[in-house]
């Protein structure tokens, strides 16, 4: 939408002038109090024939909706009883004042189980039904289907996951008229066949000495991230990172190398073990961007452990902000981060005190197994990790 007249009306000097959306929604439902739909209100266009932007403040403010006016109308509505519901992407292009005046909802993406039901009773049907297939001529294995949405559709919704479902059923309805069969079985062995080697490999927990996982959110859910710290030689002091860090993950390296110099002794390290030791801090996969402020206790934790010469010898996942007096701060994506550790079959995470709400807000069913410390400073993580 670029034109506010499409918000306010055209005035009827012009012609083909028509009321605005609103009033049309307004005629279309014959009630005072319906539920307006605004989708994808992030692409609001902007141009010389106005503001749509500005326009929806009058439509959203409720100190203002009460007297609004459509220029084709020329008459005062209350739309003060309609119940606008708007969805968005991203709220970066959003407007600040017009952001300001909506309650913001976010809803996270679907867990693999989530995912299980939906396409189990909802797009597995809609799909056999739309090329006119029964269940009985081609059936899906749950363990077939599983594998489809942990190894080609981790994105957060469900539209990729549809997308490998219908290619599923084209290449079965193919196989039913070339092969003359009555049915077709699709399950784990032969599910390759029909869509290719998996897009995604399970995440493999990597350890050994300076070598910790560490938790990320990422926009197709959770992921697993090792942090790698190594003593490169011991000819000078120094400090590098690799990984294709961003700026706020590079300062959290470097408070994470700070607060590890300045309590070395206090946790049981050799105190002279950073001054002839050139350092690097690597995060794999270096191709892919990564920032946010969610790997200070990682990386705290790689370093210690690489001073310590001690590796962490069980599968155990962190996430956490540092400062540099030691405090563990929060951080977001709980809920995808712990699905990402269980996918990882990590059932042991250290979490910020903080985020203590968010994680007792999770379902019973991912909080099954699981073993989970809460920190309040860097000292319960190290109690954790290494030993009291």
């Amino acid at each position: 939408m670029r034109d506010e007249a499409e918000i306010k009306g055209h005035r009827r000097t012009y012609v083909g002038a028509m009321p605005g959306k609103l009033v049309q929604a307004f005629k279309e439902v014959e009630v005072e109090n319906p539920v307006i739909m605004l989708d994808e209100i992030d692409k609001l266009g902007q141009s010389f024939q106005g503001d749509p932007a500005s326009a929806l403040l009058e439509v959203l403010d409720p100190e203002q909706n009460v007297d609004f006016l459509d220029h084709y109308l020329d008459v005062r509505m209350d739309l003060s009883k309609v119940l606008f519901i708007c969805t968005a992407n991203t709220l970066d292009s959003i407007p600040g004042p017009l952001l300001d005046r909506m309650e913001q909802i976010r809803l996270s993406g679907y867990i693999a189980e989530e995912k299980l039901a939906i396409a189990k009773h909802h797009l597995w049907p809609k799909l056999l039904k739309r090329d006119n297939l029964t269940k009985k001529r081609i059936s899906l294995s749950d363990a077939a289907l599983k594998q489809v949405i942990e190894g080609y559709a981790r994105e957060a919704g469900v539209r990729q996951l549809e997308k490998q479902l219908h290619r599923i059923v084209r290449k079965s309805a193919v196989k039913l008229l070339e092969e003359e069969a009555e049915t077709v079985k699709i399950s784990v062995k032969n599910l390759e066949e029909f869509l290719g080697a998996p897009i995604f490999r399970k995440e493999k927990v990597l350890t050994g000495e300076g070598v910790v996982t560490g938790l990320a959110w990422t926009s197709m859910g959770g992921a697993t991230l090792p942090i790698e710290a190594g003593k490169v030689h011991s000819l000078d002091r120094g400090f590098k990172l690799t990984g294709k860090l961003g700026e706020v993950m590079q300062e959290s390296a470097n408070i994470a190398y700070s607060y590890t110099l300045g309590h070395l002794q206090e946790y049981g390290a050799d105190a002279d073990f950073f001054d002839s030791a050139f350092v690097h801090l690597h995060v794999p996969e270096g191709a892919t961007p990564k920032d946010g402020p969610s790997a200070g206790v990682t990386m705290t934790t790689a370093l210690l452990s690489l001073a310590k010469h001690h590796a962490i010898d069980r599968p155990l996942a962190m996430t956490g902000e540092l400062t540099l007096t030691g405090q563990v701060l929060p951080v977001g994506g709980i809920r995808e981060k712990v699905i990402a550790a269980r996918r990882s079959d990590i059932f042991e995470l250290i979490l910020p005190d903080a985020n203590k709400r968010d994680y007792e807000e999770l379902p019973d069913y991912l909080k099954e197994g699981m073993t989970v410390h809460f920190a309040k400073r860097y000292r319960d993580v190290a109690n954790v990790v290494f030993g009291r």
